[in-house]
């Protein structure tokens, strides 16, 4: 039994999501291959790794979006691959890579979407809806904003209202595939520090970062994955080294503590 498996079998399968054995393939190619892991509520799990490592597939095979090949993937005890998408929401907000929006819309509305999976009409929010929603603006610090149009917002504001939206949603998961990619330092902090107060709050969040140091900031715990296979799982001080960035990124770096640098190329 792998040390993962061993820590999915130490848990109760009734808290969070769990993958075991998770294998994806499309066109004859293995994009994933025997993936175990978990994830549970008051837990940043940071999921790392080279483009084209099988990240993005390893996300949506666990929460049910691509067919997997083989093994199992539970969020809360339930079977992802057969969750209705409006349960499935309920349980888990999903931010995937590409977040286009059909047209532009009042910040407030595109927040909204967040509550669909609790029967929310647009334009037409009421009670519990309307509290979510209102919520997860303040948390986001958009509330000046609500009216605007997302066409006049910059690239930092547009990441804050997909946070919103997700947190709207009031999932006790979040799932945010490369949530700060294209986003100056400042605004990867900004998304972050809104990643990890969801966390403090009893969220559970597991988020693909390619900012090893950032990752180090932030996150509880590190996922690493090379060529479709999860290589180690475990607390940053355990799982961070030279010898890890030279083997996952083959770059030259240096960590000290909490003191991170990437020198360059081997």
């Amino acid at each position: 039994m792998t040390e993962a498996a061993a820590q999915m079998d130490a848990r109760s399968p009734a808290q969070g999501l769990y993958a075991q054995g998770l294998t994806v393939t499309a066109g004859g190619a293995t994009l994933v291959q025997d993936a175990t892991f978990h994830l549970h509520p008051g837990e940043l799990v940071a999921l790392l790794g080279p483009n084209g490592s099988g990240k993005t597939s390893l996300l949506r095979g666990a929460i049910g979006l691509t067919p997997r090949a083989s093994g199992q993937a539970r969020i809360d005890g339930e079977d992802t691959a057969h969750m209705a998408p409006r349960h499935r929401a309920r349980r888990l907000a999903y931010l995937p890579q590409n977040r286009p929006l059909a047209w532009p819309n009042p910040v407030r509305d595109v927040v909204a979407l967040g509550r669909f999976s609790h029967g929310a009409a647009l334009g037409r929010l009421r009670g519990a809806d309307r509290e979510a929603v209102e919520r997860a603006l303040a948390s986001c610090d958009l509330e000046p904003l609500a009216g605007r149009s997302t066409a006049t917002l910059s690239g930092g504001e547009l990441a804050r209202v997909h946070c919103a939206r997700a947190f709207a949603a009031e999932a006790p998961l979040l799932i945010a595939d490369e949530p700060v990619a294209e986003l100056d330092p400042y605004h990867q902090f900004r998304v972050m520090d809104l990643i990890r107060d969801f966390v403090n709050d009893g969220g559970g969040a597991l988020t693909v970062l390619h900012d090893v140091v950032l990752a180090r900031r932030y996150a509880d715990r590190f996922i690493w994955m090379k060529d479709g296979r999860i290589v180690a799982d475990g607390p940053p001080a355990e799982t961070l080294s030279a010898s890890r960035l030279a083997e996952i990124y083959g770059v030259r770096g240096r960590v000290e503590g909490d003191r991170v640098e990437i020198e360059g190329p081997l």
